[in-house]
């Protein structure tokens, strides 16, 4: 034994270390290890997040969370595939209705809502999706689904969202499409004293509040045809829309928008109790 500590001694002395290092074993493996399941946890129920919402999700540091889930080669699940803006887009005849909201910043709910749809393929056919979305607090406030994207398509998602908020915004954002412009679809707005505000046309990042929403919402709804029916395929863009609005971390928020919107409340009602008292 004392052989074995003298042929140690002499080993560490020639490498320039103590004894005791020959028996160090490093502890960021089995740490990286423990982070790799946490990860995979995280992206088990949340099948499009990236290193930046894994780590809110975590409590970690994002940077180590990329590091590692590099080391392992850890990618999220479902990804999904940037599209290209046209340079001609940027140089368009302005609206009939101007773009309103351009340079607001809104600090409450309810200020800008924002509406566009979009198509999914399903079973050899499209199917639409309208939505409209709170740019304070990023909810989903109002969507509705159709076969068509005609004017009622639009007009189904304003009223839902009408119905599921108490106060009514002062500005409606969308695109130039003519399911934006009908006669009913505007008197709505015009009867409930909304500002009507559109991109100019061929101009999909004056609307990219919607443009981000629609990207990730397919990526995580996943392959549509993987439904027997209609009726199925609404359910599953229901329970993707809950998710959105209650669960799903925004970057910008890192927490959800509902959860963003409640503290904003919580927040607005602590300072209204102390001028109070």
């Amino acid at each position: 034994m004392d052989k074995l500590k003298s042929t140690k001694l002499e080993l560490a002395k020639s490498l320039g270390i103590s004894r005791a290092m020959l028996y160090y074993q490093p502890k960021k493996p089995a740490k990286d290890l423990a982070t790799k399941e946490s990860i995979l946890s995280v992206l088990k129920d949340n099948q499009a997040y990236g290193h930046k919402r894994i780590a809110f999700e975590l409590k970690a540091n994002k940077k180590k969370i990329l590091r590692v889930m590099k080391k392992f080669d850890i990618k999220p699940f479902r990804r999904r595939i940037k599209r290209l803006r046209k340079k001609d887009d940027e140089n368009q005849p302005a609206s009939v209705f101007p773009n309103l909201i351009k340079g607001i910043c809104p600090i409450r709910p309810n200020v800008i809502w924002a509406s566009d749809f979009s198509y999914l393929a399903f079973q050899g056919y499209f199917v639409f999706l309208a939505s409209i979305k709170d740019i304070f607090t990023r909810e989903i406030v109002g969507w509705s689904i159709a076969t068509a994207h005609d004017a009622q398509l639009v007009i189904d998602a304003l009223i839902n969202a009408l119905g599921n908020t108490k106060t009514k915004p002062d500005y409606h954002h969308s695109d130039q499409g003519s399911e934006y412009k009908s006669e009913d679809y505007l008197n709505i707005l015009k009867t409930n004293n909304i500002k009507i505000s559109m991109s100019k046309k061929a101009s999909p990042y004056e609307n990219a509040f919607k443009e981000s929403f629609y990207s990730h919402f397919k990526l995580e709804l996943g392959d549509v045809n993987r439904f027997n029916n209609l009726g199925e395929l609404t359910e599953a863009i229901s329970q993707a829309i809950y998710y959105y609005n209650n669960k799903r971390i925004h970057t910008k928020l890192k927490m959800s928008p509902i959860k963003f919107k409640e503290q904003y409340f919580l927040k607005v009602t602590n300072q209204s109790l102390r001028q109070t008292v």
